[in-house]
C-alpha cells in the first residue's frame, strides 16, 4: 500500500465526506479508493472491459455489405 499526503480544497473535502457518508466507507482514504476506482471503470480502457468485449462480438456476428468506393455506397442507399 502506498501513502500519500495531500493537500485539497475544503470543496473536495466536503465531496470525500459525502462519498465517505454515502457508501457507508471507514475513512477518507477509502473513499478517494472508491473514487478512483469508479474513475477506471468509466474512462480507463474501455477496451479491456468484458463489456466492451462482447459488443464487439455482437457486431462482428453482424451482417454487412461490402461497398468498393463511396459512390457505390451512395448508389445503394439513394
Amino acid at each position: 500500500m502506498v501513502q500519500s499526503i495531500i493537500r485539497i480544497d475544503e470543496r473536495e473535502d466536503r465531496v470525500l465526506n459525502i462519498v465517505k457518508a454515502k457508501y457507508g466507507l471507514k475513512n477518507k482514504s477509502e473513499a478517494v479508493a472508491l473514487i478512483a476506482e469508479i474513475y477506471e471503470q468509466k474512462f480507463l480502457e474501455p477496451q479491456l472491459r468484458p463489456e466492451y468485449i462482447q459488443k464487439l462480438e455482437k457486431i462482428r456476428k453482424g451482417k454487412f455489405i461490402k461497398y468498393n468506393s463511396l459512390g457505390e455506397l451512395r448508389k445503394a442507399t439513394g
